[in-house]
């Protein structure tokens, strides 16, 4: 019995009251998906930028120059400011003056800047068994040598699977870049590609308890990928055997 396997079921009967009726383990598979995708940097707009797009739609400018003599900022700001515009294509050129885009008109009467960022590439993993990418924290994460017998209520169909709809891998990507802090916010804007890698298997310690108090049998189970207590698997052994734990436990 492993060192993590008796802290857990330590814990689990702290509560004197609590009994543990069923010890099991086994693992799930997890499939690692390598996405490639492109990201967009979400800020509000600072007060010079907006000062600039204004003065822009409401008159013609043919330099920046022109744009820091009015403005009175030092002009290496201004044209900073104005290459960055012409970059993002808030605005362009047109018969010698300053235009804003389309793009421009829309950020500036929503008062906010999106900044295309260069193409990124991550890791997700995969849960037949949950049916979703789980949040991993991948400096956790070990290699198993011996590992017990697989879980016995996996989805076959989803562990094959190998194409992921792009909303649920831009939620598994966004719930990553959404723990970073900071004024501004990195959004996915759409998914290049995918690629399903391989399959690696993740053990879990399974206890069906006993509460001798209020007389009642429920479970609980250890997910060591996430390190922690899983409510799905919980759930699911819950409503597939409950109702057979009395008869052979008890």
């Amino acid at each position: 019995m492993s060192k993590l396997q008796q802290r857990l079921m330590r814990e689990l009967q702290q509560n004197r009251n609590i009994k543990i009726v069923k010890t099991n383990e086994w693992c799930i598979p997890i499939r690692t998906v390598e996405a490639t995708y492109e990201p967009i940097r979400r800020s509000t707009m600072d007060v010079l930028m907006t000062m600039l797009l204004v003065s822009i739609q409401e008159a013609d400018f043919a330099n920046a120059q022109e744009l820091s003599e009015l403005l009175l900022v030092d002009p290496l700001f201004i044209e900073d400011l104005v290459s960055l515009m012409s970059r993002v294509s808030l605005i362009e050129q047109t018969e010698g003056f300053y235009r804003l885009t389309s793009k421009g008109q829309q950020q500036l009467e929503r008062g906010i800047f999106e900044e295309e960022l260069d193409v990124e590439m991550a890791n997700l993993y995969y849960s037949p068994c949950h049916l979703a990418f789980l949040a991993v924290d991948e400096d956790n994460m070990e290699e198993y040598d011996d590992l017990p017998e697989l879980y016995r209520y996996v989805d076959e169909e989803a562990e094959k699977q190998e194409h992921y709809e792009e909303a649920m891998l831009i939620e598994a990507l966004q719930q990553e870049d959404d723990e970073e802090a900071g004024a501004s916010q990195k959004i996915i804007a759409k998914i290049v590609q995918t690629d399903a890698k391989q399959i690696n298997d993740i053990p879990c310690f399974e206890f069906v308890l006993h509460d001798k108090e209020q007389d009642i049998l429920f479970v609980r189970v250890w997910n060591a990928l996430l390190n922690q207590w899983d409510s799905h698997l919980e759930q699911q052994l819950t409503e597939k055997e409950q109702l057979k734990w009395r008869e052979q436990y008890l």
